[in-house]
């Protein structure tokens, strides 16, 4: 066994592996916030669906019935997405965005933990408000994504 190690370190003297370094821990093209915005147009969708529901009126089980798997499966979208919004984020977060962005980004920790916080927030609450400030921030977050690979024509767009 040690000869096998003997000669691997002279393979390795003979033919050193140059060193490389990558700006990231994928290949470009990996990383885009645009998964986070789906996700989030769907929260913001769930919500204003949840919040346009009527229920029925009393004494009607089959109505009722209806109601409560429409709004169960509302609900059940919406956390869904929420949580897979704050997991793209936070893959952002750690893996893509590197110390020396925070030299052009000084408040991207910052950024990013209050985003997360919108993304929990979406999940416990049905409200319109942080379901539109999800968006907002997703935004921020896509410019200064672009912004790091020296990108100003990426335009913000959403489905609906």
């Amino acid at each position: 066994m040690s000869s096998f190690k003997e000669i691997a370190n002279q393979i390795k003297t003979w033919f050193p592996a140059p060193i490389v370094h990558a700006h990231c821990d994928g290949p470009c093209g990996v990383y885009d916030p645009a998964s986070a915005r789906i996700a989030a147009e769907a929260v913001l969708s769930m919500t204003k669906k949840i919040l346009d529901l009527e229920p029925p009126s009393a004494g009607d089980a089959k109505a009722m019935a209806a109601y409560e798997n429409t709004i169960t499966r509302y609900i059940q979208i919406k956390e869904e997405q929420a949580q897979l919004a704050k997991k793209e984020l936070l893959v952002l977060w750690t893996d893509y965005f590197k110390p020396v962005h925070l030299e052009k980004f000084p408040d991207l920790h910052t950024k990013f933990w209050n985003v997360g916080k919108l993304c929990s927030a979406c999940k416990v609450e049905v409200s319109l408000q942080h379901a539109q400030e999800l968006m907002d921030a997703i935004k921020e977050i896509q410019e200064m994504f672009w912004a790091t690979k020296n990108r100003t024509d990426v335009p913000w767009y959403t489905a609906s």
